[in-house]
């Protein structure tokens, strides 16, 4: 007898006939790797989608913050001229918000208090103010800080010029003081001394720590309460406001906009590279989402593996009669591997379509820009090819080995 051969249309046909006999196990099998290989390219989407909108949002804020710190006296012995208690001259603000790219500039410091008394009475004992930052900041520090305001308004440089006793109040400062309208012109009172409260600060997108705090104009805290304090978090620190991308430059030029003949008075934080800081968050996201997806396709895998070994024990009898009428133990072998891999290959299509479907949708909804990275989608349905073809080859083996007589006789 010839041995009998089994050409590629007909392998293909007689696994196209057993996936179509039993179709809702078909689709059963399938569901394993539409949801692995879904996962797989949702979760790499959403993650560039995700980072890009992350970086984009360190971008536009780290590029636009410029940090200067008074460096402080010299040590003993290397006084040289007189130095003045505050390096920064009193148009400070003016002088580096006029530099070609800065927005906004605005000069604090903490008060130089040890555990100040603050207070919403004038009464002695009175403290319901515990905890709370004091803070003296020139006018044009809340401009630099981006405040919204909740109530009010903030003191302007008329208030610091003649050192008038005001004070603005952050959100949280104001509500552990109780003080939440204005009209009546309300007060604070720091070690006794009281502040008229002219404004409540809502929110900031920078030094987020003076919502907790209550801020007096430079001028009056100097007047009260000295000169800041020579230690690294007692400085005098300026706040800088830029236009997107021009930070490096405004950090290089208002030390000498400030002190032309010292520009070595103050060191110029200039913003730190967001891309690294950036890439890190996507590195980290990444490596976890794929280790997820991973695991999703292994489950597939073995759905699928399991579900083509029940078939093989369904089919027993079908095998014997395939390998009684001359089929070789290899053709059997092709079949049920074909059958699998067509099974992964359809699984993987879909699943590459719903995860795709998912990111634009999700971006859509959040009014992000979608980003799917060619590397992820294009060999998604691959993946699944790949994950079918292994989940197919003990199933595969094991109906390879059927012999014939006994598999008639079950």
């Amino acid at each position: 007898m010839p041995l009998s051969r089994l050409s590629l249309a007909d392998l293909f046909g007689e696994a196209l006939s057993g996936m179509v006999q039993r179709p809702g196990r078909s689709v059963l099998t399938l569901l394993g790797t539409v949801l692995g290989v879904g996962a797989f390219v949702a979760v790499l989407g959403l993650t560039s989608t995700a980072s890009g909108q992350i970086g984009k949002r360190f971008s536009l804020l780290e590029n636009t913050t410029v940090t200067l710190v008074d460096n402080g006296a010299p040590a003993p012995g290397q006084r040289g001229d007189p130095r003045a208690p505050v390096d920064f001259p009193a148009d400070a603000d003016t002088r580096v918000a006029g530099l070609n790219g800065a927005r906004a500039a605005g000069v604090y410091w903490p008060a130089p208090l040890e555990n100040p008394r603050i207070s919403s009475s004038p009464a002695a004992g009175s403290d319901d103010g515990g905890g709370l930052g004091l803070y003296a900041a020139s006018p044009g520090l809340f401009d630099a800080m981006e405040t919204g305001l909740q109530a009010g308004t903030t003191y302007n440089r008329f208030h610091a010029e003649h050192g008038m006793r005001v004070a603005v109040l952050g959100s949280t400062a104001a509500a552990r003081l109780g003080i939440s309208r204005l009209d009546a012109q309300p007060a604070v009172f720091v070690n006794g001394v009281g502040f008229t409260v002219i404004g409540i600060i809502g929110d900031t997108r920078r030094l987020p720590q003076t919502l907790l705090g209550v801020l007096v104009p430079d001028t009056t805290a100097r007047t009260l309460w000295g000169d800041p304090q020579p230690l690294e978090q007692g400085r005098a620190r300026m706040l800088v406001r830029t236009d997107v991308g021009a930070a490096p430059l405004v950090a290089g030029q208002a030390p000498t906009a400030l002190r032309p003949e010292q520009p070595g008075l103050f060191a110029a934080t200039a913003p730190p590279d967001p891309h690294g800081l950036r890439d890190s968050v996507a590195d980290d996201l990444t490596g976890l989402f794929l280790l997820l997806a991973a695991i999703c396709l292994v489950i597939g895998a073995v759905g699928i593996a399991n579900t083509t070994l029940v078939a093989v024990l369904e089919r027993t009898g079908e095998i014997g009669l395939r390998r009684a009428l001359g089929a070789r133990p290899r053709h059997v072998a092709a079949q049920f591997l074909t059958e699998s891999t067509v099974l992964g290959t359809l699984g993987g299509l879909v699943g590459t379509a719903i995860g795709v479907a998912v990111v634009v949708s999700v971006a859509l909804a959040r009014d992000w820009t979608a980003v799917l990275q060619t590397w992820t989608v294009l060999p998604a349905p691959l993946a699944g090819s790949l994950v079918g073809l292994l989940a197919g080859l003990y199933p595969s083996l094991r109906a390879a080995t059927v012999e014939p007589a006994e598999a008639l006789r079950r």
